[in-house]
């Protein structure tokens, strides 16, 4: 079994955070392999104090069911101490919030994919706690999809957002603790960082071979199938297509009453797109796109992780809406995310050149080989933060 960075901290409390007066990062995932919450194992820590909680997006439960849905923070009922909110008033922890703390521990559960918010709340707690000399703790755990490879385009400096803040691709293998590490080099190197990483935890495995039980890290992330396809099928929340939020099976199924399901259907399966079957599916939204309207649809069937490239296969099924339903198709305006001018699907897929492509009918062929040359540069400039080793390399 892996041990996360939790469990290696709570076996031996470094002496460097002994004595001090912490602050957590965490949310809902935040558990051991016996699913003992990280609040409840640092408030009986004699060895450090719990002085303040902070939570990210989708709350500190993981209650708050869809984007831009805000909270903030208040007394913790049992602990008597500040609980802050990240996704809301404030994204990044002001002075006030840091003033009582030594520390800040870090442990969130990532799912591998650039858009998920996480990582980039990380960023805002380096960038501030660099600012009022707090150290940062982070607590390493698995990327349940590492071992799906890298696909799509890496992100453009000037389309930095609250779903990216770093030039990586939407699908790219890394831990929370080597993002943090690359953040870390390239933006705050003045930053007091220290990582714990994981014990056993291979860079080519899957969520299930960690044998460490599985924890919504947020509500549309049910199971490891939502988080292997998400890297690509978030890119239809910026566009008119339901990527399935409102129903049991969120970016696995998508769909919209404008899809013509049969001419779409032969399209994309002539793309013969490797480790996934497609199924049509119909679905009814209970919320969020298309609510109470039935929808022409399909399942995204992963049949080989390892060989499955998600953004691709994303890029492929919108180019094929594109062709077949292009009088029905839209993408989404301004806001999204906290970006007000930028269009929504060029923050997530990093650039305008992805729906540009689409939109001229690019092939996938062509787009994919534009990613290509981006993701040499990403792995030569991040093989010193990738410190998780591989077996079948």
């Amino acid at each position: 079994m892996v041990k996360t960075g939790l469990e290696i901290f709570l076996s031996t409390i470094p002496d460097k955070i002994k004595g001090k007066r912490v602050g957590v990062l965490c949310h809902a995932a935040s558990v051991t392999s016996k699913l003992t919450h990280i609040i409840d194992e640092l408030a009986a820590c004699k060895e450090i104090s719990l002085g303040a909680i902070f939570g990210p997006q989708h709350g500190l439960a993981g209650q708050t069911q869809d984007n831009m849905v805000e909270w903030e923070g208040a007394l913790h009922p049992r602990l008597k101490i500040p609980v802050y909110s990240l996704y809301g008033q404030n994204r990044k922890p002001t002075p006030a919030m840091l003033q009582d703390i030594d520390a800040l521990i870090i442990d969130l559960q990532d799912v591998g994919a650039r858009p998920y918010t996480y990582i980039w709340t990380i960023k805002l707690c380096l960038e501030a706690c660099a600012e009022q000399n707090r150290d940062v703790w982070i607590l390493d755990r698995p990327n349940p999809i590492a071992a799906v490879q890298l696909d799509g385009p890496l992100l453009q400096p000037e389309y930095f957002s609250f779903v990216g803040g770093a030039a990586i691709p939407l699908c790219h293998r890394m831990t929370v603790g080597e993002i943090a590490e690359f953040m870390h080099a390239r933006y705050f190197p003045k930053a007091s960082l220290q990582v714990i990483r994981m014990e056993g935890w291979w860079r080519d495995s899957l969520w299930p071979e960690t044998e460490l039980p599985w924890v919504m890290p947020s509500p549309n992330m049910p199971t490891l199938d939502t988080a292997v396809v998400y890297p690509g099928m978030v890119l239809l929340e910026a566009t008119n297509c339901s990527e399935g939020r409102g129903t049991t099976r969120p970016f696995e199924l998508f769909g919209a009453p404008y899809l013509v399901s049969d001419e779409f259907a032969r399209l994309l399966q002539s793309y013969n797109l490797p480790g996934c079957i497609f199924r049509e599916h119909g679905l009814i939204p209970i919320l969020q796109k298309w609510q109470g309207v039935y929808c022409n649809g399909m399942q995204i069937h992963v049949t080989d992780a390892r060989r499955f490239l998600p953004v691709a296969t994303a890029a492929a099924i919108l180019g094929a809406i594109m062709q077949t339903s292009s009088s029905g198709f839209a993408f989404k305006e301004p806001p999204y995310e906290y970006e007000t001018v930028k269009q929504p699907f060029d923050i997530l897929a990093g650039s305008g050149l992805l729906r540009h492509a689409l939109l001229k009918q690019y092939s996938l062929l062509q787009i994919m080989e534009s990613w290509r040359r981006e993701r040499f540069e990403f792995e030569r400039h991040c093989a010193d933060f990738t410190f998780y080793p591989e077996r079948l390399s």
